[in-house]
Order: structure tokens, then sequence, then C-alpha cells
């Protein structure tokens, strides 16, 4: 194996919790032993990346509703093309060449699995980025 891949590998958060099995289907084990690491590793970055998306667009997400900030999320990652695309790259490029030849043979379902993770990982932060918002206004 490559120090790359090595590396890559190692920097990535281990998840205790999660079983892996002989039943499991290919992309599950995927996004369990890949996907999931890597969007932990990347959930600082994610929100970070989400708060300049806010700024971007006119800082709207802060004057709704906790239902209408999830729709909001759940509508950047499923529509913006752009903002999706950002976050699949900010995963993808922490693949191994192992993972990413894995990735390509499947990559309508992993990409579906991916972006429903990495919005999971931001809307279970919302409370911080609301936090940070009233920090900022109060300054």
């Amino acid at each position: 194996m490559t120090t790359r891949n090595l590396d890559l590998k190692r920097i990535r958060p281990e998840f205790m919790t999660t079983t892996i099995n002989t039943a499991m289907s290919t992309e599950e084990r995927f996004q369990n032993l890949v996907l999931r690491p890597i969007i932990k590793l990347q959930s600082d970055l994610f929100i970070e990346v989400f708060k300049n998306y806010i700024t971007k667009h006119k800082n709207v997400f802060y004057d709704l509703s906790i239902e209408k900030r999830i729709d909001y999320i759940s509508n950047a990652i499923h529509k913006d093309m752009k903002f999706r695309n950002g976050i699949k790259g900010m995963v993808i490029g922490l693949f191994t060449l192992e993972e990413y030849k894995l990735y390509i043979q499947n990559s309508s379902a992993l990409n579906k699995r991916m972006m429903n993770i990495a919005k999971e990982c931001i809307i279970d932060n919302v409370q911080v980025i609301n936090l940070e918002s009233k920090a900022l206004t109060a300054v």
C-alpha cells in the first residue's frame, strides 16, 4: 500500500459502533467503512463551508424556523449542484485509489448515501451554526 493510502486511512476516525457483516450490500459496507469515517473527519470543514454558503445567500438561513432550516440544508445538499459537488469533492479527495475504483463502479448509489450522511452531519450542527451567528452579531 502506498504512503498516501496508509496516511489517508490512518487519519480517519474509527467507528466502534459500526458492525460489518457478510449480509451487507457492497454499498452499505462502503458507506460504513469509507464514507462515514471521511464525513466525520470532514464535519468541521462542512460546517464552515455551509456557513460560507449561508453568507453568500444573504444570511436568510438565520431568519428561518428550525423546520425551514432543515429544508434549507436539504435543498442546498440535494439541489444546489455547485454546493453538492463541493461537498462531494471534499469526500472523494480523501479516497484511496482502491476506494475510488470501488466508488466509480456504483457512484450514483454511493453519491446518494454520501449526500444523505453529509446532510445529517450539517443538520446535527444547526444549533452550533445558530449559536456562532448570535455570537458574531453580539460583537
